[in-house]
């Protein structure tokens, strides 16, 4: 476990605080041990749980894409997390807690992966495709932001980058649905 860093100042209150209840020492560490995991987890939950998703409702209905989506966010969410967790003890990188991270990216890729399943709740499959349209819109946006914000990636070419991986799997789904 990594120590924390004793020269931050008393007045420091809101970033000190935050930064010794997640146990960093600075900005570069909260990248290393939760932003970067975090991500990998939104990016991975909300986008490859996109064709699975989409081809269901496609092929079935709102009802399978439902099931099919939540089945897929909460495996997609274990098996990251545990890759995550496997793959650095984090005393090599200096990248932190494995488990910690593991959870991180655990739980972002479940989050990604459940908010565009949730518009198939609707019984209508034309309203939940719109809702499920319009909900994958935003996370790929929020996904570009949280690249813009903490990996300096200019705003433009994040969002053009999310969203080309995003059609790519969501005509995909689209493809194999309709077959």
């Amino acid at each position: 476990m990594m120590t924390i860093d004793t020269d931050l100042e008393a007045t420091d209150i809101p970033a000190t605080r935050g930064m010794r209840l997640l146990r960093v020492r600075n900005h570069d560490d909260f990248l290393l041990r939760y932003v970067q995991p975090g991500l990998v987890g939104l990016i991975d939950g909300t986008v490859s749980t996109l064709a699975p998703v989409f081809a269901a409702a496609i092929f079935s209905g709102p009802h399978a894409a439902f099931i099919v989506g939540m089945a897929t966010a909460l495996g997609a969410g274990v098996s990251m997390g545990w890759s995550e967790a496997l793959s650095d003890n984090g005393k090599t990188t200096g990248r932190g807690s494995a488990i910690v991270r593991g959870a991180v990216t655990g739980l972002m890729t479940t989050i990604g992966g459940t908010f565009h399943t949730l518009p198939f709740l609707i019984p209508s499959l034309h309203w939940s495709l719109i809702a499920a349209f319009i909900v994958v819109a935003i996370e790929l946006v929020v996904i570009a932001w949280v690249r813009y914000r903490f990996l300096h990636v200019p705003m433009k070419n994040s969002l053009m980058v999310v969203t080309l991986g995003g059609a790519i799997v969501l005509g995909i789904g689209v493809a194999l649905g309709a077959s």
